[in-house]
């Protein structure tokens, strides 16, 4: 089929994109519950206290809400891209046999201008509202095209969003493995301690 007047080729493909990014920050954020999941098996095993625990559980919950709250706009976004783009391919069909319909009988109005003269001012009127309804037809495509730019760039603000969370969820677990660790040096520092009190007692 050819290319309807105001609709360009790479309109597909920023649908594509659209839908690979949509894909995109679910995975991310399925990826980042997972890495708050280990978090937690791994405070657990490094003795980390009830309180920690409970923050980086609490944290998790928060990340989960978060995560089916982004899903589920998510979802709305890539119905609006459907719907749009379900009416874009209609009004190209459309257009496209308005635009067939036109040259036929654009074809047959030169030669009946040619054959009837009298005609002549008629056919061209008839020929002048059909190209304004065409044209009418090309400002609704690009009214439908900048609707989806602007889907597009509502998903690339979430992706940011989603961007800063996993930022600051790097920082925390930076800072909880250094508790950890500090844990674990006082854990054995008081086990060597407790040791040698003992060895102490022994040799009284």
């Amino acid at each position: 089929m050819a290319t309807p007047l105001g609709w360009s080729q790479g309109g597909s493909g920023s649908v594509c994109l659209a839908f690979d990014q949509l894909r995109d920050v679910i995975e991310s954020q399925e990826e980042l519950i997972h890495q708050l999941r280990n978090v937690m098996i791994l405070q657990d095993e490094n003795f980390v206290s009830k309180e920690e625990f409970q923050a980086v559980e609490k944290k998790l919950m928060e990340e989960k809400a978060a995560h089916a709250k982004t899903k589920v706009l998510l979802a709305k976004e890539e119905e609006k891209l459907q719907f749009a783009l379900g009416e874009v391919e209609v009004l190209s069909k459309q257009l496209e046999k308005e635009k067939l319909a036109f040259e036929k009988a654009l074809s047959s109005v030169k030669s009946k201008v040619l054959q009837e003269s009298s005609k002549k001012d008629q056919l061209i009127t008839k020929c002048n509202e059909i190209e304004s309804h065409i044209i009418k037809q090309e400002d609704v495509l690009n009214d439908k095209e900048n609707e989806i730019k602007e889907l597009q760039q509502v998903i690339s603000q979430q992706k940011q969003i989603f961007r800063n969370h996993m930022s600051d969820f790097r920082i925390q677990k930076q800072q909880e493995n250094y508790m950890a660790q500090v844990l674990d040096q006082k854990h054995r520092k008081s086990s060597g301690t407790q040791q040698a009190q003992s060895q102490r007692l022994r040799e009284k």
